[in-house]
């Protein structure tokens, strides 16, 4: 079992910022496809970024050109970094590891866009 530890969420205005870790100590990081999705109230679980074992990205067209994807293998922990928020993009964020087709999820992380 893959154990993926979310942080980095919180309540944040229109416009602002936040930068979301996702921890995956216990696996050999390097080798996972890491992502991030999101789910909001009464809404499906949506995909909202990926970066391959390879450091390739891939970005739902809803945060395209607002968000970024990266990793730090040496870390073990993948980030994704939300500019210019807006209140669509509340939702409960997701991080999630897949390697193999086999797939596993965080608990979520709550982000709240509101004035």
């Amino acid at each position: 079992q893959v154990q993926l530890v979310e942080s980095g969420g919180g309540s944040v205005q229109p416009g602002g910022s936040l930068r979301l870790s996702c921890a995956a100590p216990g696996i050999i990081f390097s080798i996972y496809n890491m992502g991030w999705y999101r789910q909001a109230p009464g809404k499906q679980r949506e995909f909202v970024a990926r970066i391959f074992s390879s450091g390739s990205t891939m970005y739902s067209d809803s945060v395209k050109g607002r968000a970024t994807i990266s990793r730090d293998n040496a870390k073990k922990t993948v980030y994704l970094q939300m500019n210019q928020l807006k209140p669509e993009d509340t939702a409960v964020y997701y991080c999630n590891s897949e390697l193999g087709g086999s797939t596993n999820w965080g608990q979520g992380t709550q982000v709240t866009v509101s004035s």
